[in-house]
């Protein structure tokens, strides 16, 4: 998991240095991507309704904040209060970031005579694709610990999350409200938060004394088997 962080975060740093900079190939790469992609919105309105469909209400960073919401009060209410404040906290971190990386940049997003879709704030990295992948990467993650070898659908969960996180990152390039390279931002810096927050769940885990008998801990070692 460090090296998994460490190397999203490495990757983040570069790709933001390249948009800062205004790396030439990078641009014309983001470019030609959105243009064609939008000339096929333009040419499929029911095609883009349906993108918008995605975009905006099933993985919306809204709904995914509210997904992140509901595990934390069920921690919460099932006594497992230091794992609940991580997700929480993991969360917030990651709009602060998101936020104050956006502002830092201020990359204008992609325009056009004949928009199908609009979208505040600026460009990189992508919120949507970030929200999703910190969302579903905590959710996996809880589950994980949760999980007994007899129950069945672990697959069927990861591939909704890994679709989710994929298949927003598409709807926000197709909609042309996102350049390439936003949607990439957006998954590695998430993914370096989700990797970070297990990182450090795990070592404080490790320093925490042992709950008693009947007693429940939320560094149970579960949580050092899990991944």
């Amino acid at each position: 998991m460090r090296s998994s962080a460490v190397v999203s975060g490495i990757l983040f740093v570069l790709l933001l240095v390249l948009v800062a900079t205004g790396w030439a190939p990078l641009l014309s790469f983001d470019r030609w991507v959105v243009e064609a992609l939008h000339r096929d919105a333009v040419a499929e309105p029911g095609l883009t309704r349906v993108h918008r469909v995605l975009s905006d209400w099933i993985w919306d960073p809204w709904t995914m904040r509210a997904l992140a919401a509901a595990a934390v009060v069920l921690l919460w209410w099932g006594r497992e209060r230091r794992l609940a404040l991580w997700v929480a906290g993991t969360s917030l971190i990651a709009v602060v970031l998101q936020q104050g990386i956006k502002s830092l940049v201020g990359r204008e997003r992609p325009q056009w005579e004949d928009p199908v879709d609009s979208a505040r704030f600026a460009a990189f990295p992508s919120g949507h694709a970030m929200t999703a992948t910190v969302t579903c990467g905590l959710l996996l993650w809880v589950l994980a610990m949760r999980w007994r070898p007899e129950w069945r659908g672990w697959g069927t969960l990861a591939t909704v999350a890994l679709v989710s996180v994929l298949g927003v990152g598409w709807t926000r390039i197709y909609l042309g409200v996102h350049w390439p390279s936003d949607v990439l931002g957006g998954w590695l810096l998430g993914w370096c938060c989700v990797a970070t927050a297990v990182l450090t769940y795990r070592r404080g885990g490790r320093r925490a004394p042992r709950t008693g008998p009947g007693e429940t801990g939320d560094s149970g070692s579960r949580m050092g088997e899990a991944g």
